[in-house]
């Protein structure tokens, strides 16, 4: 029992001294997603133990909500920023983000945007030191993170028929033991297509693309997805339609939204619970 105690205390003081990771009963063992209440705009986190990772940053002036986030559950360092276009609602708040916290690496879509935002968003990567990555459509990115395994998907195309910016949106799948999650970013008809003829994959939890905005294309990705829970990132006038929502509830999802509360959604690899926080 002595020595038991010894070995914990010598954990505490490595970890203190050199980042030692800590004694497997203080784990949680579990995925975390938070879906801001944004408004009709993106900030999405995830985050376990040992890594974070921030999908999208919301309208210029919501830096201070994911701060305070960040700072309540202690996480100093972002692992990775995935800013998945450069519409305003997405990358607004990037700029302070980028000048509050450590951010060790950001990926970008190849569809840059002539606005304010996205000007700020260059100089704050410039200021601080970071070259950011593009992701191309013909060569997904993918990397793991404590055990959570991220997939990156670029658009493929040069250009869309309708709608470039939303339509180059980033693309991400979420994978944690045996649950996954499928993030659509502002996917429109175009992206939706091309994405499903490349991926036949269920997954978990869906987020629904551009702010669950009826598409054409929902009719083929939601029953091609089969998720138990879907997220729409909207405000109580703006997104969320009906038409979307009444699809949803066709193929018995459950449905959160974002402008009735963030929504978290946890994952221990085998189960999820999602509810309001």
């Amino acid at each position: 029992m002595l020595k038991h105690i010894r070995k914990l205390i010598l954990c505490a003081a490595l970890a203190a001294a050199i980042g030692c990771a800590a004694p497997e009963s203080s784990r949680t063992d579990q995925l975390s997603v938070k879906f801001f209440n944004a408004g009709k705009a993106d900030a999405i986190l995830l985050y376990t133990d040992e890594s974070a990772v921030l999908i999208d940053t919301g309208l210029d002036g919501f830096a201070p909500y994911i701060l305070s986030t960040l700072n309540s559950l202690n996480i100093r360092t972002l692992d990775t920023l995935i800013l998945t276009h450069f519409d305003k609602d997405h990358i607004g708040s990037a700029d302070e983000i980028l000048e509050s916290v450590e951010v060790r690496r950001v990926l970008l879509s190849d569809y840059p945007k002539d606005s304010n935002e996205y000007d700020d968003l260059i100089s704050a990567l410039k200021a601080a030191g970071i070259q950011s990555e593009i992701v191309f459509g013909d060569e997904q990115i993918r990397f793991t993170l404590d055990g959570v395994q991220y997939t990156v998907d670029g658009p493929d195309a040069d250009d869309y028929d309708s709608d470039d910016s939303n339509n180059s949106s980033l693309i991400i799948t979420v994978q944690y033991g045996q649950t996954s999650f499928l993030m659509m970013g502002d996917a429109q008809n175009d992206r939706i297509k091309e994405f499903l003829a490349e991926d036949s994959n269920t997954y978990d939890v869906l987020k629904v693309p551009y702010h669950g905005n009826y598409q054409k294309q929902l009719k083929n990705l939601i029953p091609s997805v089969q998720p138990e829970y879907a997220v729409i990132t909207c405000s109580a006038s703006e997104g969320g339609e009906d038409k979307t929502l009444e699809l949803l509830d066709k193929y018995d999802v459950q449905v959160f939204l974002t402008y009735q509360g963030n929504v978290s959604i946890v994952s221990d690899g085998k189960n999820i619970e999602a509810y309001y926080d």
